[in-house]
């Protein structure tokens, strides 16, 4: 078997960015994104200071999370190792770009679709190498089959003493590095200093791109002219603002010193944002008043009459919301289908997909026996069934948002976290909808003012942790 894989040797790496430029020209990757780039980190104090440079890219990994959570298997391992991807089967839905320890993938702004470096898997076919490692002047980019034993990476490997990113991902990358500090690997170690070349894509990528002008930039304080300026106006100021000078240039010697990330591709910023937090709101109600309603008329509380009518036809109308905010979020809208016709089940995205269907069928089926004036007691069979489906469909985005490798608050999560989390949300919106739906007389108004205020401080605090959960710094 082959696998493909590359070493990066840092102590060769002289920071040229020739790598990226030929991956560009190789690949017309569109101006604003990389399938490679070379992050800079500094570390010591002027005059003793060192840079150091890395190469990032996609890192092929063994168990790819990229690949389990793409719902259309756009993202799929070849036979040689190589993690690949198809333009024609991506919906554009950004779900590998969560899964990914490593933000090797991007949404292509000229297409709409997921890409990222693909080892140049045009070229190894015709027994040429990539072409970063042709064009790199230092040969500090080696590829290869990483298990023949004769090849020039794996004596690499053999002669070498390597490192990889994020072990802890569990991924199993196949890009490894020589000599490498910790501070490069990991993403934690430095902070982001400020924007870089293209500036951070903070208001998210893809459809989202066009808010890219609210961006702000931030200044450096460290730098030399900060410093200067700030002791020239020390000698000039009055005792108040002298002291707040001195506080500020106290600050800067305390972080004089540290470990600093002075270029680095843009952040993505948000990916998922107002309607993936809107269709977790809609299909929270659905299910959640589904299941409330259906427990109510098992028990006896109520009879199948008009306020389980109204309630199965705002279910229907609720899960259509939540589709359609589903296909909104998607960059190739057109290619919603393509989850329930291509689908890859070990995504979650598809699960949700095939548990949605089921569950809006079960309540149209609803309606048929009541229209059909069948007896109750189908009403009773139907719930059974109908009450788990709708569970789940409360459920399950938080299995995808496991899924979601790339970012720790989702990848975290225990089975039992996203069980009560997903329950809670159901009784919260669901019971809001329902007593709304129950009420009478002077109660509907107070019931309405306290949906009213349920679902906006719900929708809220939702948004807030979907953005929180993005924010995290990945490279």
């Amino acid at each position: 078997m082959v696998n493909y894989g590359f070493v990066i040797d840092n102590r060769k790496c002289i920071g040229c960015h020739a790598c990226t430029v030929a991956c560009k020209s190789e690949h017309d990757v569109p101006i604003g994104v990389n399938r490679t780039h070379v992050k800079y980190i500094e570390t010591g104090t002027y005059p003793d200071v060192t840079r150091e440079f890395s190469v990032h890219r996609c890192n092929h990994c063994e168990d790819s999370p990229c690949t389990t959570i793409c719902p259309t298997s756009a993202l799929f391992t070849r036979d040689d190792g190589i993690v690949d991807f198809d333009d024609d089967r991506c919906i554009g839905c950004k779900s590998c770009m969560q899964a990914c320890p490593y933000d090797a993938l991007y949404i292509d702004p000229n297409k709409g679709t997921a890409a990222k470096c693909n080892y140049c898997a045009h070229r190894i076919e015709h027994s040429y190498e990539p072409a970063c490692v042709i064009v790199c002047p230092t040969e500090a980019i080696v590829s290869g089959d990483l298990d023949d034993e004769n090849s020039s990476i794996s004596g690499y490997l053999r002669d070498h003493v390597t490192t990889v990113r994020k072990p802890e991902s569990g991924a199993i990358p196949n890009v490894f590095y020589v000599e490498t500090s910790e501070e490069m690997l990991d993403p934690k170690a430095t902070e982001r200093t400020g924007e870089y070349l293209w500036t951070d894509q903070a208001a998210g990528v893809g459809h989202y791109a066009k808010y890219a002008d609210q961006r702000l930039g931030a200044a450096d304080t460290n730098s030399m002219i900060v410093q200067l300026a700030l002791e020239k106006k020390a000698r000039a100021a009055a005792g108040r603002d002298r002291a707040i000078i001195r506080d500020v240039m106290e600050r800067l010697d305390e972080q004089a010193g540290k470990p600093k990330r002075s270029y680095d591709q843009p952040a993505k910023g948000i990916l998922w944002d107002w309607d993936v937090a809107g269709y977790l709101v809609t299909k929270s109600t659905a299910a959640g008043l589904y299941i409330l309603m259906m427990l109510a008329m098992i028990t006896g509380e109520i009879n199948f009459g008009n306020e389980i009518l109204i309630a199965l036809v705002a279910s229907i109308g609720l899960l259509g919301l939540t589709g359609l905010l589903l296909i909104n979020d998607l960059d190739k809208p057109m290619r919603f289908v393509y989850v329930l016709l291509r689908p890859n089940f070990d995504s979650w995205l598809v699960k949700g997909g095939y548990t949605l269907g089921a569950f809006a069928n079960i309540m149209v089926a609803h309606l048929g026996i009541f229209f059909l004036d069948m007896p109750e007691i189908w009403h009773m069979w139907l719930a059974i069934l109908g009450i788990p489906l709708a569970w789940l469909t409360g459920n399950y985005t938080g299995w995808l948002f496991k899924q979601a490798k790339g970012r720790e608050k989702w990848a975290n999560r225990t089975n039992q976290d996203i069980i009560i989390t997903g329950s809670i949300e159901m009784l919260v919106f669901g019971g809001a909808a329902a007593l709304l739906l129950i009420s009478s007389g002077y109660l509907q108004y107070a019931a309405l003012a306290g949906a009213a205020l349920i679902f906006t401080f719900g929708y809220k605090h939702i948004l807030r942790d979907l953005r929180s959960a993005q924010m995290e710094t990945l490279h």
